[in-house]
């Protein structure tokens, strides 16, 4: 600010009172002595290292949080432990999908919205059904209502979900 303000003054043209006129324009260059230089340098690169480090500690716990929202994968990593007891894992199964409801839960701040709620209700809905014929005719719904709404594409999304839940193998002769 104070250079802005020295500079504006000297930039405007000059003349001295001489015989032939002599006009003149002044020039200021500012700068930190060399301790100060240093010092502002380790500064500003500490402050780089830091939200560095802050961003990839936010990007790995956003990660591992997605990752151990999924019971499957929480009870995986319970299983690479060396002292993992295989035989506790049918008791296990109740407590690894509270667990990955926690962390399922689990949404930054940007991700706190209306819609990223109603996601989390519709997943709940959906999981409650766990039957085959049940989640068809869920989604099945689903693709009607979004072809009502005039959405034909993400209809044709909702009716390529049927094909992601084959029907249980039924025993042959029935």
């Amino acid at each position: 600010m104070a250079h802005d303000k020295i500079e504006e003054h000297l930039r405007q043209e000059r003349r001295l009172p001489t015989e032939p006129p002599v006009i003149y324009r002044a020039e200021l260059t500012l700068g930190l002595l060399p301790d100060d230089q240093s010092a502002v340098g380790a500064l500003l690169s500490a402050q780089r290292k830091q939200a560095t480090a802050d961003i990839l500690r936010q990007q790995k716990t956003r990660a591992i949080a997605i990752e151990l929202s999924e019971p499957a994968a929480l009870l995986v990593r319970w299983l690479e432990r060396e002292d993992a007891d295989w035989s506790k894992i049918p008791s296990l199964v109740g407590e690894v999908t509270k667990a990955a409801e926690v962390f399922a839960q689990y949404r930054p701040e940007h991700e706190r919205t209306v819609e990223h709620q109603a996601l989390e209700v519709l997943r709940e809905f959906l999981t409650s059904f766990p039957d085959y014929a049940q989640k068809r005719m869920l989604y099945t719904l689903l693709a009607a209502g979004m072809d009502s709404a005039q959405r034909p594409h993400h209809a044709a999304k909702a009716k390529a979900l049927l094909n992601g839940y084959a029907p249980p193998d039924v025993p042959s002769g029935t």
